[in-house]
């Protein structure tokens, strides 16, 4: 194999690459679908995660089948996320609000993700609880959700080869203040590559300007893959560690000797039950000798914790993620959560700015530039 064969090896150059990523995004779209759907007045928390990670694990059954050996199977843990809690709360059995019952007017964010062959697709949305045509979302709630839907699919269209960074940061932040929200800081959208979710092109959201001209600016490139996140909030953007017991983790890439028997213990376990990719304690048996084995792993940074964010109680927040790859004829995005109804998510508010209104209304298709 020439040595620009073996570059394309892992990226969407590559036909059956590009293949894996559709397969992975069929299965994350479709437990996701679940997931919203059981999204009802009564549902308990633990009981939607448990969903969506056994609706990846059914669906993965029938992909690649006849590969025995390919690794496949969750890129990211189901998280329900509700109300002011932000992100991350993937919880066990045994934490707090496990057993939460969703109730009518909850705001929810849902997020999951799949893999196969290290090729990761992930997916999130939010959903209010009990709404419809006859009960339609207003307020901040309907400003929020509005708006990461704009954003998004803004960011979509500028994912296209040649634009930069910088310029996805603009757009959102011009949606954001007609909606008279904030991207919650802090939160990156990042490049993906193989077996890694967090690759070296970043995007970035509501940056302070010392943050703004320290950061790395970046130009999109055709055959590459990016994990957009948008968390848009009605509040002041900032969010605090929660009291809530972190439950998702993933390993690092990094190399330690540990010192602690049951750390050695846990990191061996995680290391042959995981990919690089996050994982919930709730998916090993013995979640208590893992979650003291961590601490030791995380403190030596063999594993990064994904704790929890809250913002203040009151405030809306609505978050849209997905996996989009970028080819030299048009962007992809390959997960989807609900459609976004304007007859159910009802804003008095709109975008004014016409640049923003033409870039909504663009085709995510373009003509490849000419070969010299």
């Amino acid at each position: 194999m020439s040595s620009a064969a073996a570059k394309t090896d892992n990226t969407i150059a590559d036909s059956n690459v590009f293949t894996k990523y559709k397969a992975a995004a069929e299965v994350a779209n479709n437990a996701i679908s679940k997931v919203i759907s059981a999204c009802k007045e009564g549902s308990k928390i633990i009981d939607l995660c448990k969903l969506g990670d056994a609706s990846i694990e059914v669906g993965m059954g029938s992909q690649y089948s006849k590969k025995k050996s390919m690794a496949k199977g969750i890129s990211y843990p189901t998280s329900i996320s509700v109300n002011n809690v932000v992100c991350h709360f993937s919880p066990g059995p045994n934490d707090v609000n496990a057993d939460q019952v969703l109730k009518n007017g909850d705001v929810v964010r849902v997020q999951l993700g799949a893999h196969i062959d290290g090729y990761a697709s992930v997916a999130g949305d939010t959903v209010v609880v009990g709404s419809s045509e006859e009960n339609p979302v207003t307020g901040k709630a309907a400003d929020a959700i509005a708006a990461a839907h704009y954003a998004a699919e803004a960011a979509l269209r500028l994912l296209k080869p040649g634009n930069r960074n910088m310029a996805v940061t603009d757009a959102v932040q011009k949606i954001t203040d007609a909606f008279g929200c904030r991207h919650i800081e802090n939160i990156l959208s990042h490049e993906q590559k193989h077996n890694d979710l967090n690759g070296e092109k970043q995007i970035i959201f509501n940056p302070a300007p010392a943050q703004r001209q320290a950061f790395s600016q970046c130009e999109f490139g055709p055959y590459e893959v990016y994990l957009i996140d948008i968390f848009i909030t009605t509040g002041e953007g900032r969010t605090k560690k929660s009291e809530l017991r972190t439950t998702v983790y993933s390993k690092t890439g990094g190399s330690y000797k540990l010192k602690m028997k049951t750390a050695r213990a846990a990191f061996k376990e995680i290391s042959n039950s995981s990919t690089n990719f996050p994982f919930a304690l709730r998916s090993f048996e013995d979640e208590r000798a893992i979650r003291l084995g961590l601490i030791e792993c995380v403190k030596s940074g063999l594993v990064q914790a994904f704790d929890i964010q809250e913002e203040k109680a009151g405030e809306t927040v609505a978050q849209v993620t997905f996996t989009a790859l970028v080819t030299p004829n048009g962007v992809h995005r390959i997960t989807h959560g609900a459609a976004f109804d304007e007859k159910v998510v009802k804003t008095d508010k709109k975008i004014e700015d016409e640049s923003i209104n033409e870039l909504l209304a663009s085709s995510t298709k373009f003509k490849a530039p000419a070969k010299k």
